[in-house]
């Protein structure tokens, strides 16, 4: 068996995902067993949203202190309209922020999701 060596870990989002996924099929014309179901539950579970990367650079820019990649990429894929949907997505994480940070996140995809 192949020794896999992992070179680095980046956070990404459903959205990249599926871009990702995209580009696998167009490179191998077909995708595995695990990258099917995978596809399937992403054109099941996961919101439409025109410009996610977009959307992540809006809440990077925000500069919310302890507010981490993978944070603002579980906010994307979630897309919380409400500062209670936010406190839910974000306490899977040992992360707090105070409610004007948690109200400027939220007013930013509400913002991101009036232009779709």
């Amino acid at each position: 068996m192949a020794d896999i060596q992992i070179v680095s870990e980046t956070p990404i989002n459903a959205h990249q995902l599926k871009k990702e996924l995209e580009r696998i099929r167009k490179r191998d014309t077909e995708l595995n067993f695990r990258a099917n179901r995978t596809e399937e539950y992403l054109q099941q579970a996961v919101p439409e949203i025109k410009n996610a990367d977009e959307l992540f650079e809006k809440i990077m820019k925000l500069n919310i202190p302890r507010l981490r990649e993978q944070h603002a990429h579980k906010i994307i894929d979630m897309v919380p309209t409400t500062v209670n949907e936010l406190k839910t997505v974000l306490q899977g994480y040992t992360i707090t922020l105070n409610s004007e940070s948690m109200k400027k996140i939220v007013d930013t995809v509400n913002e991101f999701l009036e232009k779709k």
